[in-house]
């Protein structure tokens, strides 16, 4: 039945294939430069985590910590944008802090619903030890590939980071 109807041009013509386009062949794995960033990593954070655990802290403390004591008078919301985190979590960590005597929130001036973080003394001294150990690995690490490695560094680094949020974070550089 299904010769018969298929008489005429319709049996005559070669089947459509369906359009293709060479896909291009899959990327090299960099294995290599995987790892090197997992084993950097783990050291680069390593220095603190080792600092933190003594205070009952952890990384995301260190993260708030760091971006505060950078930052003073960074609201909640900047600093939610910052870390990418929930406010949830966030408000965990935070309270941690608060509650140690390591941040302050300060209402704000112009909208009271605002609250303005502050590293206290404590905090401040807490913050200058870990990126003094953390300064002292990137350093370290400079200077053994050559003088002028900070920029080429720098630029692979910020390459990593997702094209989108490239000029926050360039923002972010600039400092306060």
């Amino acid at each position: 039945m299904g010769r018969a109807f298929l008489t005429g041009s319709l049996a005559r013509s070669k089947p459509i294939a369906p359009e293709t386009t060479a896909a291009p062949p899959p990327a090299p794995v960099p294995y290599d430069l995987i790892e090197l960033l997992f084993f950097a990593y783990r050291d680069f954070v390593g220095d603190p985590d080792r600092i933190l655990a003594d205070y009952g802290f952890g990384r995301a403390h260190h993260r708030v910590l760091h971006f505060v004591q950078r930052r003073p008078g960074l609201t909640i919301a900047e600093l939610l944008e910052i870390l990418q985190i929930t406010k949830q979590s966030l408000n965990r960590v935070l309270k941690e802090l608060v509650e140690k005597g390591y941040i302050e929130q300060r209402t704000g001036r112009q909208d009271k619903r605002q609250r303005h973080l502050h590293t206290t003394p404590a905090g401040q001294d807490l913050a200058r030890r870990l990126v003094q150990l953390q300064s002292k690995r990137i350093l370290a690490a400079l200077d053994s590939v050559g003088p002028d490695s900070a920029e080429t560094v720098a630029r692979y680094l910020a390459a990593l980071i997702d094209p989108a949020e490239r000029p926050k974070v360039q923002g972010l550089l600039a400092g306060p």
